[in-house]
């Protein structure tokens, strides 16, 4: 039994309990805790199992999404078609028939994802993606450009070159040093009181 805490930049703080069992060949994975809010809790004591495929050194998980239903009750959906599985998994995850991966047909079953058992991390992930994801209030893009928006403003850069020329006030006689200044939008010239004075 191991246990992984993780910080997901979309849906927040999970801790999760990952089990083998070595004579079955399946991998149970449990959410301990979840991130706030009403729809997340629900998916507290939730497991997915990853079980041996008939792909050698595989293990297969069917893949089911989680959607709201009514008065707020999270439910599962099971994916009947590619196009309906999440880009984020279809790009980073081997995806195969139930049948392909099983050699058996069962009604519901269509699509299964397919992992390694020492690949810990990446069925974590997958559970945070299939589960987690679906209930965000925003789309990855959008936290993503939230978090930029939050990161500190990066000053300009600025380069000063001080000419070496000086000018001198006909009126008052005060001498200034003629300085040049760049910066990423513009470049301008400053005239700066002399050290002497």
């Amino acid at each position: 039994m191991t246990f992984y805490a993780v910080n997901d930049f979309l849906t927040g703080d999970w801790l999760f309990k990952l089990c083998r069992d070595k004579e079955e060949q399946k991998i149970l994975v449990k959410a301990v805790k979840c991130p706030a809010g009403i729809s997340f809790s629900q998916l507290e004591g939730r497991t997915m199992v990853f079980q041996e495929s008939n792909i050698d050194g595989m293990l297969y998980d069917v893949i089911s999404l989680t959607q709201l239903e009514k008065d707020d009750k999270v439910g599962r959906k099971i994916v009947a078609s590619i196009e309906e599985v999440p880009a984020i998994i279809r790009e980073n995850y081997e995806i195969k028939s139930y049948e392909e991966a099983t050699g058996k047909r069962a009604p519901g079953k269509y699509l299964v994802t397919l992992c390694k058992p020492e690949a810990e991390k990446e069925i974590i992930t997958l559970f945070v993606l299939e589960r987690g994801w679906a209930l965000s209030k925003s789309t990855p893009e959008e936290k993503l450009e939230e978090k930029k928006a939050k990161l500190p403003k990066k000053k300009a850069a600025r380069k000063e070159v001080d000419t070496g020329q000086v000018w001198s006030c006909p009126i008052c006689g005060k001498s200034h040093r003629l300085v040049h200044v760049e910066t990423e939008k513009a470049v301008k010239h400053e005239l700066r009181k002399t050290h002497s004075q």
